[in-house]
């Protein structure tokens, strides 16, 4: 069976994250999203995972809550302040590894997203004795990423690299810039939200397609693993469209070649901080000129939230106004769920369903009629249909096919 997952996702307790993003939420809306097996998140937190406990198990490492299935989670971030992925098999090995690192932390009661004052190296280790799949968490982006203090995985995980299964790309990456880097070659890529909320515009904005036996815990590490079953699609926002693509000041956002960048020192002219884009820092560690794929590495689709390309289309300045936000409940409602509007549905079987404008903005969007101008410094990219020529900007090639295209 195909399955879709978001499996990095925060709660309440983490922070900067609403107050109103709750376990109820997140099942909702993943419904709405059309993922079938979502990130818990933050399972280490003891007032969050009492309400994961309450939760009907499936099995040991999977639960339900409405019609949407979960799968154990957590993000934490080491002593060099890099941050890791950990998928858990069961409440038992949350609490095992818990009790192995609480020690080393000191802020595991209080946030979400705990600070553990051990390497990446120990932080593997204590996974695998708790039989708990992890992977760096956004692997690229220059703050709290693994390339953004180490150069290679082996400087981060030591002797235990072997048993890192998966890298998260992030949002400024895919994985033409990941499969230039060789030693990402045997790993599982990953497409995960990393949501701060419940908003359709954030939760599951990127996400990935399994080929699975079932929705649950052991069928996801066995298509992790390529053991059984596989990934078959991930599906991302362009990576231009991240905060950090391209290098640029943090203050005000002016982007600087990698090479002006260092004649500067990083500093811009308006004082502020330039950061490192995660495409200067990928041709850094290319391995290749251009990306060389596995035979087992799936397709990647740009996708744009649908509420974002409501908004483009309508011309509104926000997905969260009632124009936006009564547009994207007519078509979710009537196709079953975002994914389904945006890549499953025939665009013919969209036409008369809501507005001509969005209809024509999804059919842009099918067909690769696309532009980003790139983000940079912690602002956004963003997309532009039609004509629009501010700023740099990369047109997409070809059209992208449907979600149809890549079942088997």
């Amino acid at each position: 069976m195909l399955v879709n997952t978001d499996l990095h996702i925060h709660g309440r307790f983490s922070g900067g994250v609403s107050k109103n993003m709750n376990l109820k939420a997140t099942a909702e809306g993943a419904k709405q999203k059309g993922i079938d097996l979502m990130a818990t998140g933050d399972a280490l937190h003891p007032i969050w995972l009492k309400e994961i406990k309450e939760m009907e198990r499936i099995d040991e490492g999977t639960l339900l809550l409405g019609d949407t299935r979960f799968v154990l989670t957590t993000e934490v971030e080491d002593i060099r302040r890099v941050h890791h992925l950990l998928i858990f098999p069961s409440i038992s090995a949350v609490e095992d590894f818990r009790e192995r690192t609480i020690i080393r932390s000191g802020n595991m009661d209080r946030d979400g997203r705990a600070k553990i004052m051990m390497t990446g190296e120990e932080i593997a280790e204590a996974a695998r004795d708790v039989d708990t799949l992890i992977g760096p968490c956004h692997a690229f982006t220059p703050w709290t990423a693994m390339y953004a203090y180490h150069d290679s995985l082996k400087d981060c995980y030591g002797d235990l690299t072997e048993y890192v299964s998966f890298v998260e790309l992030g949002l400024s990456a895919d994985s033409d810039y990941a499969d230039r880097i060789e030693e990402l070659r045997r790993l599982t890529f990953l497409t995960n939200s990393d949501a701060h909320s419940q908003y359709p515009d954030k939760l599951a904005r990127e996400f990935n397609r399994f080929e699975m036996d079932d929705a649950n815990f052991q069928s996801l590490r066995d298509a992790i693993l390529r053991k059984r079953g596989k990934a078959v699609l991930n599906v991302g926002l362009p990576p231009e469209e991240g905060k950090y693509n391209e290098t640029a000041c943090t203050r005000c956002f002016t982007h600087y070649s990698l090479q002006d960048a260092k004649t500067r020192k990083w500093k811009c002219t308006c004082g502020g901080r330039i950061k490192k884009g995660v495409r200067d820092r990928v041709e850094e560690l290319a391995t290749y000129d251009s990306p060389k794929h596995p035979d087992y590495r799936p397709p990647y689709i740009h996708l744009i939230p649908l509420g974002e390309i409501i908004r483009l289309a309508v011309g509104h300045s926000s997905t969260h106004t009632k124009g936006v936000q009564s547009r994207w409940e007519s078509l979710v409602n009537r196709f079953g769920s975002e994914v389904a509007v945006l890549v499953d549905t025939p665009v013919g079987e969209l036409e008369g369903a809501g507005d001509p404008d969005v209809i024509e903005a999804i059919r842009a969007f099918r067909d690769g009629k696309i532009k980003v101008i790139p983000g940079g410094g912690g602002e956004y990219g963003r997309v532009v249909f039609g004509s629009e020529t501010e700023g740099k900007k990369r047109e997409k090639k070809e059209g992208q096919r449907s979600l149809f295209d890549y079942q088997i």
